[in-house]
């Protein structure tokens, strides 16, 4: 009778194998998408295993011959679960290449022994693979697209990026306050990340800046788990060089003293800002900034000695070491509102531009100059403005 069991037990897992099925839930979208490499990130429906398979951009089918595969690992054992993140690194800086992930449900998982389901992916045989360019440090100019303080009105960044494709942005910013707070990871998705995935992110690079409500909710210490940066510790502040720009993401934190009772005694960013300005002081020193032709910064709270907590440490912590790199402009949000602080103001020897909440701004940018446009939701120029080098 026991062996008959074990044989019953052993074909329902079979037959469940067979039945199963994995399919992706959200994404893919890419991040930290760099001159040598990029991360691809996605959701299954189920728990499973994952890779992505990479190819030239040569004009050859994908099934033309097997393609690299580049697993989802965690210090070298593959990673079982349904949040899904693949590194490719080694590749060509200004180079194309197509890509498709791919997916094994897990239907058991005794601790010895795992069955999966048959392997699924995103369609090559009838669709297109996706495609990813790396960054070009030679490339003459830069075009990129940024949004704040959306505060979960998906439909208006739906409305936002309607025809993000046919514009072919370099790359998108998303420069915090996307959503109010996070609770759960369905409010990542929910609030902004599902639209973003259809409607650019799988193949525009994404770059994302914590805000300050993004440290709110009972899901804010996995926010990172989802969006993972280029800084080699893989906190939320990290730089990129794309065209003539070196572009430097800064984490502002919160935007009160860190013992205000609405933080429930979970914040301590005057610290972490410290440690962070420790990197700036570094990144700005380095090469690779230092022989930039233009500096652009990303920060949520634009700074201001006159300001709210936030505000006052993003004034006093990093002002004086982006002043003396000469940095040519800062595009923070925050503010829900349009401001231009030119240089100058408070002592800043830079710019800053604040975008509108839920608005569009493009920047493009030369060796040369800076031209930024502010779009609202019925795509009319708002705000534009000017930077001669």
């Amino acid at each position: 009778m026991k062996k008959t069991a074990l044989l019953f037990v052993a074909l329902l897992q079979i037959l469940t194998a067979g039945a199963q099925r994995v399919s992706v839930a959200e994404g893919p979208y890419l991040q930290a998408v760099s001159q040598e490499g990029f991360t691809v990130v996605w959701t299954t429906d189920i728990d499973a295993v994952a890779w992505v398979e990479i190819a030239p951009d040569d004009g050859t089918h994908f099934y033309a011959c097997e393609r690299p595969r580049h697993y989802d690992t965690v210090f070298g054992r593959r990673n079982t679960g349904r949040l899904h993140k693949v590194r490719i690194e080694g590749l060509a800086p200004a180079t194309t290449y197509r890509y498709r992930i791919m997916n094994r449900g897990i239907v058991s998982d005794d601790g010895r022994h795992v069955r999966y389901t048959e392997g699924r992916g995103s369609d090559v045989y009838k669709g297109q693979p996706f495609r990813v360019t790396t960054l070009d440090p030679g490339k003459k100019s830069v075009t990129f697209a940024v949004v704040n303080d959306m505060h979960e009105h998906d439909g208006d960044l739906q409305v936002l990026f309607a025809d993000a494709r046919e514009r072919r942005y370099d790359f998108v910013c998303f420069n915090g306050d996307m959503t109010s707070s996070i609770p759960d990871e369905e409010s990542i998705f929910k609030h902004y990340m599902s639209s973003a995935s259809r409607l650019f992110a799988a193949e525009t690079p994404l770059y994302v800046v914590r805000g300050n409500h993004e440290n709110r909710g009972r899901f804010a210490t996995h926010f990172h788990d989802y969006f993972p940066s280029t800084n080699d510790h893989g906190e939320p502040y990290y730089a990129f060089r794309h065209g003539p720009v070196f572009f430097i993401v800064l984490d502002c934190g919160e935007d009160k003293p860190d013992n205000d009772i609405e933080y429930s005694d979970l914040i301590r960013h005057d610290d972490y800002r410290n440690r962070e300005a420790g990197w700036l002081k570094a990144t700005l020193a380095s090469e690779e900034c230092r022989k930039a032709p233009v500096k652009i910064v990303f920060c949520h709270i634009p700074p201001d000695a006159k300001g709210w907590h936030g505000a006052v440490e993003v004034q006093e912590k990093f002002v004086p070491l982006l002043n003396d790199a000469e940095i040519d402009l800062m595009i923070s949000g925050h503010l829900h509102r349009y401001r231009f602080y030119d240089k100058g103001t408070q002592g800043r020897k830079f710019p800053v531009v604040v975008n509108p909440a839920r608005s569009r701004l493009e920047v493009s940018a030369t060796a040369d100059s800076i031209e930024m446009t502010v779009f609202d939701t019925e795509n009319r120029s708002l705000h534009t403005y000017k930077i001669n080098k």
